[in-house]
């Protein structure tokens, strides 16, 4: 694996101390070696009292980077910029030099952005938490979900998703904007005859008006690889529970779906007749995980199992992409090892060893992110989740070991799932500790500072982006993934990081 450094991701490399050879004349040079040693004194000094390098300084000639400066005013700048404004919902892009390539854009982008902070952050935080308490009743076996306490909250009031597409669905194609979900498998939208529909932005996809549409019958091997399929009047039936208070229930049809400039023909996806929760303006759901029934698994050979997604950073006004294909795995890339867990295989797993701070690893044992026999534990790489967490005892020593890093900058109280959080009201910026992963097998990811430390009000109160989950399952959310090019090759089983930004 390659060492090669890039804005976001730098790899830590061996320290050589530098070696002088001093006169072999003993003590008539004493003077010499004197002035040599107070030269390397003053250099020392020197090199202390210098200003840190900001991490998007790429170098091969210094070690491990220990603090960069978060600039304090311009992250609130950029927080308080009006979204980008979603694609017409009404026409599909053809235009695109990449065919296999879709605009991703962030949900403020899709239902407004408020300039209230603290009120956008609470209604972030509780569909959060709903994702998370769904994550764990269905990857902790362990788990009970009263263990989650109050933030635990029906995601209808919110509406459920965090990036959304668009995608053309049917013959003549019909634009449907949905949201992305690495950690779901099934790919459905919402169709006439609607019994029960939510509001969403494009016209509800009507099956009558596409020339490519075709049921699939109860007796079709698509419909055994549901894992809750039913059957009505010959066709096969899905049912879809997101456990956040959002659901899907309709037939299962192969259809053509566009994607930029590419027709993808008999997909199986799911014409939803009954649904609820998703209601951010979204048609259905573009399932990315790894199962066989996802957008990626089925595809299989034309994609190689692979896509790649860039979240754009929040606040922005630019866009983030999702790819699909051999095509879009970069050259240059970190490369880290999938980990399968045969008791939920629509998830990404990746091996995580331990995390840093200051340059310097915290002592966590390996063991509390390894993936158990009996599918407690592990890594999730999540789309839908917006703030790390790992378990409590990880959690305490990681911010522990930021908040001893930290004593410089004012505290604050603690705000939402939040407990670290500062008062920068007034800086412009301020020096901070790196924070990084360090994954199994080698590579570091050291994140900008604004994926650690994010503004919750219009203040300048600025917290610790990280929180502690109720059981032994980490999941990597997705605001430590934002601006960092994240690509999948589930064919091949691994995940890559870099080296391109967005």
């Amino acid at each position: 694996m390659g060492t090669s450094i890039s804005p976001t991701l730098l790899f830590k490399q061996k320290y050589h101390p530098l070696s002088l050879s001093l006169s072999p004349h003993g003590r008539s040079n004493s003077f010499q070696h004197t002035m040599v040693l107070l030269l390397l004194r003053s250099i020392l000094l020197l090199l202390l009292h210098l200003p840190c390098l900001p991490l998007t300084t790429a170098s091969f000639n210094l070690s491990f980077p220990i603090f960069q400066q978060f600039h304090v005013r311009q992250s609130l700048l950029d927080a308080a910029r009006p979204s980008r404004s979603p694609p017409s919902p009404t026409t599909l892009d053809h235009t695109r030099s990449q065919a296999w390539k879709l605009t991703l854009l962030h949900r403020d982008a899709v239902s407004g952005h408020s300039n209230d902070r603290r009120s956008r952050l609470n209604s972030r935080i509780q569909r959060d938490s709903a994702r998370v308490a769904s994550l764990l009743r269905r990857l902790s076996p362990s788990f009970h979900s009263d263990a989650f306490g109050s933030d635990v909250v029906s995601g209808m009031d919110q509406g459920s998703g965090e990036y959304f597409v668009t995608i053309g669905v049917g013959s003549p194609p019909k634009s449907q904007l949905v949201v992305i979900d690495s950690g779901s498998d099934i790919i459905w939208v919402q169709c006439q005859p609607c019994s029960e529909c939510y509001r969403q932005s494009d016209p509800v996809f009507n099956p009558a008006d596409s020339a490519s549409f075709s049921g699939v019958p109860c007796t079709s091997s698509v419909c055994d690889r549901l894992e809750n399929a039913g059957c009505h009047e010959g066709r096969c039936r899905y049912e879809v529970s997101y456990g956040d208070g959002s659901y899907t229930k309709g037939t299962l049809a192969l259809e053509t779906l566009t994607i930029g400039r590419t027709l993808i023909r008999n997909v199986a996806i799911g014409c939803g007749h009954k649904n609820q929760g998703m209601f951010v303006g979204a048609a259905g759901l573009l399932g990315l995980g790894g199962g066989t029934m996802s957008f990626v698994g089925q595809l299989g050979g034309q994609t190689g199992g692979a896509f790649s997604y860039c979240l754009a950073s929040r606040g922005s006004g630019s866009s983030g992409s999702l790819q699909f294909g051999r095509e879009a795995m970069p050259a240059g890339a970190a490369w880290v090892p999938l980990t399968r867990n045969p008791q939920a295989l629509s998830f990404y797993y990746v091996g995580l060893s331990g995390l840093g701070v200051g340059g310097q690893r915290v002592p966590i044992s390996e063991d509390i992110f390894r993936l158990t026999e009996f599918g407690d534990g592990g890594v999730v790489m999540d789309t839908g989740t917006a703030v790390t967490r790992f378990p409590t005892a990880a959690y305490n020593a990681f911010r522990d070991a930021f908040v001893s890093q930290t004593t410089n900058l004012p505290r604050s109280s603690a705000v939402s799932i939040f407990d670290t959080c500062y008062d920068l009201n007034g800086f412009v910026t301020v020096r901070v500790p790196t924070v990084s992963f360090y994954f199994s097998g080698g590579p570091i990811l050291t994140l900008p500072a604004r994926n650690f430390l994010i503004p919750v009000d219009n203040e300048g109160t600025f917290c610790f982006a990280f929180a502690a989950s109720p059981s032994g399952l980490s999941i990597i959310g997705n605001i430590q993934q934002e601006g960092i090019q994240i690509s999948v090759d589930g064919a091949n089983g691994f995940v890559g990081f870099g080296p391109n930004v967005c």
